[in-house]
Formats: C-alpha cells, sequence, structure tokens
C-alpha cells in the first residue's frame, strides 16, 4: 500500500480571498473554486496542493502545522509578501534568527527562511 500526498486543508474564513493571497504569493494556479472551496497547485496536475475549506462558525484555534518556504532571497521576499498582504507575526523569536515569521491575511502564520548552510534542510 502507498500513500500520496494530495493536499493540505487550511481552514478560512472566506476561501476564496485566502486561496486568492496564496496563488499570487506562490504563483501557483488554481484547480477548484467553489463558495465552500478553493484548491491551488504549483500546477494543474502537480501534487500536493492547497485546499482552502470554509472554517466551522466560531472556530478560533490555532493552527497546528505552519508553512515554510526557503527563497533565493530571504529579505526580497519577505518584503514581496508584506507587500501583498503578510504581516509580521511574533512568535517568541530570540534575537537574529535565520528565519522570519509572516502571517497571511487571515493570520496564518508560516516562515520564510533564510539562506541553507550546507548539509540538510533546517528550520526553527
Amino acid at each position: 500500500m502507498a500513500l500520496e500526498w494530495e493536499q493540505l486543508s487550511v481552514d478560512a474564513a472566506d476561501p476564496g480571498a485566502l486561496g486568492r493571497w496564496w496563488r499570487e504569493a506562490l504563483g501557483w494556479v488554481v484547480v477548484h473554486d467553489s463558495a465552500e472551496e478553493f484548491e491551488i497547485r504549483p500546477a494543474p496536475e502537480q501534487l500536493p496542493g492547497l485546499l482552502f475549506i470554509s472554517v466551522p462558525e466560531g472556530k478560533t484555534l490555532k493552527n497546528r502545522l505552519h508553512l515554510d518556504f526557503r527563497p533565493d532571497n530571504r529579505d526580497a521576499e519577505v518584503e514581496r509578501l508584506l507587500a501583498l498582504g503578510a504581516r509580521r507575526a511574533d512568535v517568541g523569536q530570540q534575537g537574529d534568527e535565520s528565519w522570519v515569521v509572516l502571517a497571511d491575511p487571515e493570520g496564518n502564520e508560516f516562515c520564510v527562511l533564510g539562506e541553507r548552510s550546507g548539509g540538510a534542510p533546517t528550520t526553527e
């Protein structure tokens, strides 16, 4: 038996608006758009995707996962994402970290990582 990672589901107050924000941030394509769901992927047939779904009314729990991205130029990418509507997030960073924590328009946190310094991938 084998598993294939299809998508990551993200609760959203407005799935379409949040999905369009992430589509713009990542440069991905829309593969499904309805009132309850909005899915994007790197390419139409490429997995995994991000599926934005309507959050149950009143749900305000903190997300238990977040995305990490490693761009060619961390500072330039942070500025681009801030211009798109992301905001800086304080999750208790200590001093001069190699990553920057941002939040999307609905407050979902994600990290923009610094340059990889040889060897295996690292995150906070």
